[in-house]
């Protein structure tokens, strides 16, 4: 298997790059459309469990548009063939001591690349 072709890699990171972008400015609609649009999507959230595509539109729509600016401190990328790749991200939300932790996985489907799987988590502050 082709580990990081490079034009795959850029690809991804163009939809990844694509995605941050929707996230900061709560454009739903572009976040909706990222997602594959099929129930065996899951996103797994701070402080939610979803499964489906319908259940992750709904959590969008109904999310406050506040706090969502953030610092991306670290993204790792890895494309596996010319389908499959990995999107991991390091962040820290404005205002806020904790670091943040963002895992995709990304498929290219018929309509371009989706994430299919999707992991949210926040790390504990840790006292100096």
């Amino acid at each position: 298997m082709d580990i990081n072709l490079p034009d795959v890699l850029a690809e991804v990171e163009r939809c990844s790059n694509q995605y941050e972008r929707a996230l900061v400015s709560n454009d739903v609609a572009a976040l909706d459309e990222l997602f594959w649009n099929s129930p065996h999507t899951l996103r797994y959230g701070v402080t939610e469990n979803l499964y489906g595509y319908a259940e992750i539109c709904a959590f969008r729509a109904a999310r406050p548009a506040q706090g969502l600016q953030r610092t991306v401190l670290k993204t790792v990328i890895t494309t596996y063939g010319r389908d499959a790749a990995t999107v991991n991200i390091e962040f820290q939300r404005t205002g806020s001591a904790h670091t943040g932790r963002q895992s995709q996985t990304w498929l290219r489907t018929e309509q371009g690349w989706r994430v299919v799987a999707a992991h949210v988590s926040l790390l504990a502050c840790v006292p100096n």
